[in-house]
């Protein structure tokens, strides 16, 4: 009985290892989309806890520029993939002289319910979606911006849902999304992507102007324009 133990012990382990990649690195986005879904749905609660300290900094190296990005558009209509709990569309809301909309879709209810309690005293500037990012629901150049911060790692197949965003987004319109970065994207293959690779993707999609920065640790922030063509 005991070399059985003994004999299973390489198993186990690896058993628990491949558990760890896939809830605490991966975030089980190699279990599905649902899987990753349901992971947030668990963690909603505590979610903006978590990001409290990124979230201080995104006012101004996301929502400012972004705002900025769109002044010459009287009325932007925003369109936020995977807003978690409403984090940016918050942001550009409370962004001064901002007369726009946004539309925040996310595939966990949780965490949008999160979004609703905290966005519910804005209405007029702020509506929120259950929806699955492969499938936009939404016509052809839509959106004057797309957003989609932490969480093109996290779908099942991250081109398909660029490309939806890039369908969506009017001709001219600004795209805006991160890509993991750090040693650990190793333990994420087909799900992020190098510089030069981010780049070849959305320039197939017709994106010009892509600049890519430094975000936070583990990201850097993808800012591209839509040709239209």
């Amino acid at each position: 009985m005991y070399w059985l133990l003994i004999a299973a012990v390489p198993t186990l382990i690896l058993l628990a290892l491949m558990s760890w990649l896939l809830v605490l690195v991966a975030e089980e986005a190699y279990l599905g989309d649902r899987a990753v879904a349901f992971l947030y749905d668990r963690a909603a609660g505590v979610y903006d806890t978590v990001k409290a300290r990124s979230a201080r900094h995104d006012s101004r190296r996301v929502a400012l520029p972004l705002a900025r990005a769109l002044s010459g558009v009287p009325r932007p209509l925003i369109l936020d993939v995977a807003t978690g709990t409403g984090r940016l569309p918050l942001l550009m809301a409370s962004q001064r002289g901002f007369a726009g909309r946004i539309i925040g879709l996310d595939l966990s209810a949780n965490m949008l319910a999160e979004a609703r309690r905290k966005t519910e005293g804005l209405p007029d500037a702020i509506s929120l979606l259950r929806e699955d990012a492969l499938t936009l629901s939404f016509g052809d150049n839509t959106f004057d911006a797309v957003t989609c911060l932490e969480g093109l790692e996290l779908f099942s197949r991250p081109e398909a849902a660029l490309r939806e965003m890039a369908r969506v987004l009017r001709s001219g319109g600004v795209l805006l999304i991160s890509n993991r970065v750090g040693p650990e994207t190793i333990l994420l293959p087909g799900r992020t992507y190098r510089e030069g690779q981010i780049r070849t993707i959305l320039r197939g999609l017709s994106f010009t102007s892509v600049q890519v920065k430094r975000w936070q640790q583990h990201y850097d922030l993808v800012w591209a324009t839509n040709t239209g063509e």
